[in-house]
Order: C-alpha cells, then structure tokens, then sequence
C-alpha cells in the first residue's frame, strides 16, 4: 500500500514528549515542506506524531523501509536484497551494479582493462570487502589483517591558506602531508603498504541496577610497520568501521527541512539535545548543502560517498574524483611511479560514469528488511522505555521522504529509520579529538538503526559504534555519552527486565 493511503488511515495520536524537536509536526503546517500539497501536510503530520499508547504497534510499523522494505525471513542476504518497489528495468541495474559492487580490481596492468587500476595503494579490493553482504564491519580479530576497519589521518591546519579552505569548506580536514587521508595497508605488487596498527584493549567495569556488571572495552591505536617514514608529529588518527548499506537512498530522500526543523545547535529548547546539522560542498554543484553519509556526515550524497570509497579504500579514479593514484600522495614518489589503470578507450576515470551510475543505483538501492516482533509485548515495552528515556531526542523513529525526489522508488515513503542524521556531542568516552568539516572531535552523526537487530545473522558479529568497540547493544548504549548521558544513565538505573525489552526493542529492528 502506498504512503498516501497509510497516511490518510493513520490515528491522531499526541506527543508524549519532544514536541519541541520538530514543532512543525504539532500544528500540521510543516511550512518547509514545499513539496506537499495542503492536504499532504496534513496527512504528514499525523502520521509523523509520537505514538501515545504502546499497547499495539503503530500502523506500517514493520515496513520500516516504506513499500520497498524487503518482506523476505532473515537470512545472510538480509542485507542484498533490492527495494521491492523498483521496476523491471531497474532491477537489471541493480543487478549490474550488484556485480560491479563485488567485482575485484586488479593492478596495473592488466589483461582485463576494465578491471585493472587497484591501488596503488588500498585497504580492499572491492566495495564488498569491506561491506561484507552489504552490512557492517568490525574490528579484526586476533590473527587477522583489518579489512573493514581502518584509520582516518588528518592534521591541524598549518597555514592561512588551510584554514581558508577549511573555512570555505573546500575541504574538510587536511590531509597528513605522506600518508594523506587514511591509512592503507595493502599494495600492489613492488611497492609496500602504508602500515599496520594494533589494538589495545582497556576495560571500564560499569556497575548496573539490579547487581549486574557490564565490562565495556576502550581500544587504543597503536602505529607500526609505517612505509613511508614517520608521520607529522600532529596527526591525528581515528577508526573507522564499514556501516551497512540498507536505506541509504531513502535517507538521501528526506526533505532537507525536516532535518533543518529537528536541529537546535543552541538547545534553545533547554532539553540538553544540541543537534546540529553537518553542511558540506556538493562536489557535483559546487554548493553548500547538508552532510547526510559517513560517520561524521560528511558527504551530501551518496555518489560523493561512493566516489570517496572508489579513491580512497581501493585506489580507483572515477570523474569525481580523477587522481588515478587515488590516495597515494605526492610525496610517495614509488607509489606514483607505477602504471595506472585508465584507458582512453574505456573513457576517462578508471572507473567511468556507467561504473558510478551504476554502482550508486545499487547502493541507493538496498532494501531495509521487515521488522520482526513488531506486536511482541516485551517488544513494546522496550519500545515505551526507548521512547521515555530520550532516545528519540536523537534516533528520529520516523520520516515522510520528499513527493519531488528523482528515483520513484523513494517518494513519499514512511519510513521508519531512527536517525536525525544530525551531529551530536557524544562525549568523551567515544571521542576521537579529530574535527571533521563543522563536527568537532567529540561528535557524531546519529547512525540509523533500522536493521540492527539482524548484524548477526548477516555479518556474524555484534559489533557496533563507529570503530567496533561495543560487544552488543547494551555495551553501545552504555558508551553513549555527552548529550545522551541522561538516556545512558536512564538504562543503567533500569530493572534487569526493562533493560532486557529496551535491547528486545533493538533487536526488532
């Protein structure tokens, strides 16, 4: 059934709190919306308000991704499958790009021209290595190389002309002067990589209501093995992990407005929940809009986000970003030596637009898979405590995608993703000191959790936060911090059996 429908048979439910994170919601005029009719706002607030009973789940709850959420029973391929409301033709692309989405590249040169250009220097081969069955990463294990785990580099401008740019948001951290914006530790043939870390492991003790004892674990980086001699004594470093691919181009669909109405970067509303948003250069209009994809949302599209992945995890030039050494520096003198992988016949980039096209299809294309449970008491009492400790201060539970959105399969969705895509002040404790474009060292963007209950039967593993540290969702919510103290303090004062329903809660998802 499409939005307009469940819309229109949607109860007019009040807020149980929070009316002031998108007041718009309220009174049904949504004024930024310009792309609804009267009668569509109208629908759109109702439909958006905060449930006020939690005895039944609310109407399309379990479609969480609109009608192209994916119906199918979980499984590893939870993750893989494509929206449910594409067409024909658009499951051919899809497919296409599914491939081109797995495909290995190779080094220069290359009997198979179209596949060659890797490196010369990277951190995987393929998009897939790193989004394993399109879900998440994790740290690696002990004996194993990090694959879907690396480290962002950067350091503190050193001139005017850095913090110009900077300012100007021409660029959004300056890159180490070696070793450039990340650290790869693979190369091709003849040339070594970049460098390996290691991983330290502190645990924290955090005692809970009830008598139990949660043993949370701080990693802590250490450099080895680096290629290319020492790097600036004022780098910093930052882990990251490969988030899932689900829902990506339903959040690309939200109406900027929405997100503009939930931000109070000056918490004029007094509840301690500062979120701003994240503004960017689109690299495709040269204009400043709003940072939506990456853990400190920086990027505004999802093709900007592909690009950057293409250059910097496998080495691969595409028309948006055309250095055919991809993150190799120009002070890697061996590394920009060696032969690279464009051919003039094949069209410009190593990775030409139909690559892009259609590798972007695919990932804006993922289906979120159904939600289980969605009627399961402990379910809803989970969902109730989700709810009333804060958590949507920041998880959003619920957006009406745009009318005038370029792929059909996005338009006028609910969808359930609980995300502002905002960035937040987590605090200390999940810190990485390292600025990124307007986030500081102590914040992140919110990160979707429609699909998170599945992490193990896709990626087995229960590994979450932006670099893998949490063990299970009770150790992520415990590392919240900053401006979530009071919802993370709100479950550590929780009876064992609440606590038991809120991670049921997730775990629906």
């Amino acid at each position: 059934m499409g939005l307009v429908q469940s819309v229109s048979t949607a109860g007019g439910a009040a807020f149980l709190c929070l009316i002031a994170c998108f007041p718009a919601w309220a009174n049904g005029d949504l004024p930024h919306r310009d792309d609804l009719s009267a009668e569509d706002k109208a629908r759109v607030s109702r439909v958006l308000e905060f449930p006020e009973s939690f005895d039944a789940a609310e109407g399309y709850e379990a479609m969480q991704g609109g009608a192209g959420t994916s119906t199918r029973n979980p499984s590893r391929d939870s993750f893989s499958q494509s929206n449910a409301n594409l067409t024909f033709e658009e499951e051919l692309s899809f497919k296409v790009g599914n491939g081109l989405f797995k495909k290995l590249w190779t080094s220069s040169p290359s009997s198979t021209q179209a596949s060659d250009g890797l490196g010369p220097l990277y951190n995987a081969r393929s998009c897939q290595g790193c989004h394993l069955k399109d879900g998440r990463g994790r740290p690696p294990r002990p004996g194993d190389e990090a694959v879907s785990l690396f480290l962002r580099l950067s350091i503190p401008p050193q001139t005017d002309a850095q913090r110009q740019a900077l300012d100007a948001k021409e660029i959004l951290s300056v890159p180490e002067p070696t070793y450039g914006g990340q650290l790869q530790a693979f190369a091709v043939t003849g040339l070594q990589g970049e460098g390996r870390f290691d991983i330290e492991l502190k645990e924290i003790e955090v005692r809970l209501n009830g008598g139990e004892t949660a043993i949370l674990q701080k990693p802590v980086y250490r450099l080895r093995d680096l290629g290319f001699g020492d790097m600036h004594p004022q780098t910093l470093f930052s882990p990251r992990v490969a988030p899932p691919m689900i829902g990506l181009g339903l959040l690309q669909a939200i109406h900027p407005g929405d997100l503009e109405a939930i931000a109070d970067p000056d918490d004029l509303d007094g509840n301690g929940i500062s979120g701003k948003v994240s503004r960017v250069r689109d690299p495709a209009t040269g204009e400043i809009t709003i940072g939506r994809f990456g853990w400190k949302a920086s990027n505004a599209t999802l093709r900007a986000q592909t690009a950057g992945a293409f250059s910097g995890d496998i080495g691969i030039s595409t028309p948006e970003k055309p250095d055919n050494y991809g993150d190799c520096t120009v002070a890697q003198l061996d590394c920009r030596a060696l032969p690279h992988g464009e051919q003039d016949h094949l069209g410009a980039s190593e990775a030409p637009d139909p690559v892009m096209d259609l590798v972007t299809f695919y990932s804006e294309n993922l289906a979120v898979p159904m939600r289980r449970g969605v009627d399961d008491p402990e379910v809803l009492r989970g969902k109730e405590l989700f709810y009333r400790l804060g958590c949507v201060s920041c998880h959003q539970p619920k957006f009406v995608t745009r009318r005038d959105t370029d792929n059909a399969a996005h338009r006028f969705q609910l969808i359930w993703p609980y995300t502002d895509l905002l960035l937040h002040d987590m605090g200390e404790g999940l810190a990485d000191d390292r600025p990124v474009g307007d986030a500081t060292g102590s914040e992140w963007r919110t990160p979707p959790l429609w699909g998170i209950g599945l992490t193990e039967t896709v990626n087995n593993h229960t590994r979450f936060l932006h670099d893998g540290r949490a063990r299970n969702l009770l150790e992520a919510v415990l590392w919240h911090g900053g401006e979530a103290q009071a919802s993370r303090d709100g479950v550590v004062d929780l009876e064992p059996q609440d606590r038991r329903a809120l991670i049921r809660f997730l775990e629906s998802l």
